[in-house]
């Protein structure tokens, strides 16, 4: 059974942990201002660029960028793997390689014989990944305490180019994309090639109008691509960011409240035991009286 000293040191390592946990959520709270300014900022200029990308895509043109060739067959497919570089997130990075571990069984259901190459961003998919016997091309740890443009570009050219090298047929990148505050959803996205994922959304939407362009339509396409996937890339890091910060926010703030729960519960516990110890001595001073008497 618990002592008074062992009930009180539990009620106080508990309380130390609950303002480790409030400090954790408002540094999280901070970052999280500024991760969403950060995609708030991105996202138009992705979606404008896609959406250009689909008019030019969809127009009349014998040019044909090899960013838009799809295989009939996949045999090398590269998957960007995009976690968080440290822990106490909640679900958000359990969630991320649980949908991954999905993804590559449905690869591997529809094409046998893939071959699957994987690029891990973030410590957790570092060493999640490690422990498959998936190809590791390039790993990216530590990123995100200083997230940088250049990283992304790193990676698209890496990509952009096994691509357009025939070493790979396909690429798929797996990160979570930021809702809101209390949402965040894991996706699989495919950077390469980017037909499926731009023209049929585009397509819907193009009008009848056949422009004249100056230079042709080919030169803007081999100009806007290579930014195009820059910006994908990059658009992937900073929604991945801002969801790691809003599940950290979230899950310090619930370990705070169940701290304070814990504490309540705890300090009812502490009084029960402290009011059953002096009763206790009241008896056993009463007893000594008595007896002292009756002597």
């Amino acid at each position: 059974m618990a002592t008074l000293r062992d009930t009180r040191n539990r009620i106080t390592s508990v309380r130390n942990t609950s303002k480790i946990t409030q400090a954790m959520k408002m540094v999280a709270a901070a970052k999280l201002r500024r991760a969403q300014t950060a995609i708030g900022a991105a996202r138009p200029f992705a979606e404008q660029l896609q959406k250009i990308l689909g008019n030019l895509a969809t127009g009349e043109s014998e040019f044909v960028h090899p960013y838009f060739e799809a295989k009939k067959e996949l045999n090398n497919i590269i998957l960007i793997v995009v976690s968080s570089d440290r822990g106490l997130a909640g679900a958000f990075n359990t969630n991320l390689l649980r949908l991954t571990a999905q993804h590559v069984a449905a690869l591997r259901a529809s094409h046998p014989d893939v071959s699957i190459q994987v690029i891990p961003v973030g410590r957790r998919a570092v060493s999640a990944l490690r422990k498959h016997v998936h190809e590791i091309i390039r790993e990216y740890s530590d990123i995100f305490i200083k997230l940088e443009f250049t990283t992304a570009q790193e990676i698209a050219e890496i990509v952009s180019d096994a691509f357009l090298a025939g070493r790979a047929d396909r690429i798929d990148i797996v990160y979570n994309q930021y809702v809101s505050v209390m949402r965040q959803e894991v996706r699989a996205l495919q950077l390469l090639p980017i037909a499926a994922s731009i023209i049929p959304d585009a397509a819907k939407k193009t009008s009848t109008v056949d422009y004249i362009f100056e230079p042709s339509r080919g030169d803007v396409l081999e100009q806007l691509l290579p930014i195009y996937l820059n910006i994908q890339v990059w658009r992937t890091l900073l929604e991945s960011n801002a969801a790691e910060q809003a599940a950290r926010m979230m899950a310090m703030d619930n370990a705070t409240t169940n701290a304070r729960d814990l504490i309540l519960a705890l300090q009812l516990v502490y009084n029960r035991e402290r009011q059953a110890s002096i009763t206790k001595e009241m008896l056993e001073i009463v007893g000594g009286a008595e007896a002292l008497s009756n002597n």
